[in-house]
């Protein structure tokens, strides 16, 4: 009975990211963080400075070219500093597919939104030689022949 509700997750190793930024630009620095599916996790102003303390949570995974990533989009403005966190459980799982009317009327027959738990479980699959299932070709059309 528990294999018919299983239901695999992925546990992604994570970093802990101290920002020291100024008020122009954590828009940019937030920007940042979401765009490496981090989170923020608290800011608060440094007393006597112009800087903003942004703690954040970020996926080791996407954290490669971080640093550089924010110092190029606040032209230096911004200061990372990230350091091992732990394990935590990604909520959702690399098989899923949409099955039930309801799910395809919300996501539409091609799945728009990425599965984040495939992808990263497809890369590592990639990365160690194993076989990665995927669509060579996913949303074609037939191509016309125009007459001359």
């Amino acid at each position: 009975a528990g294999f018919l509700h299983w239901s695999p997750r992925l546990h992604l190793a994570m970093y802990t990211c101290d920002i020291q930024a100024t008020s122009e630009v954590l828009g940019k620095v937030y920007g940042v963080i979401n765009r490496r599916r981090g989170r923020v996790l608290s800011e608060e102003m440094r007393e006597g400075t112009p800087y903003f303390s942004i703690k954040s949570a970020i996926p080791i995974v996407e954290s490669f070219g971080f640093a550089d990533e924010i110092r190029k989009r606040t032209s230096g403005a911004a200061i990372p500093l990230l350091i091992y966190r732990g394990f935590e459980s990604l909520d959702m799982d690399p098989f899923w597919v949409p099955t039930t009317e309801e799910e395809l009327e919300d996501l539409g027959e091609k799945a728009d939104r990425d599965n984040v738990a495939k992808r990263y479980m497809d890369k590592v699959r990639k990365r160690k030689g194993l076989f990665v299932e995927r669509k060579i070709i996913e949303h074609a059309e037939k191509q016309r022949t125009l007459k001359k």
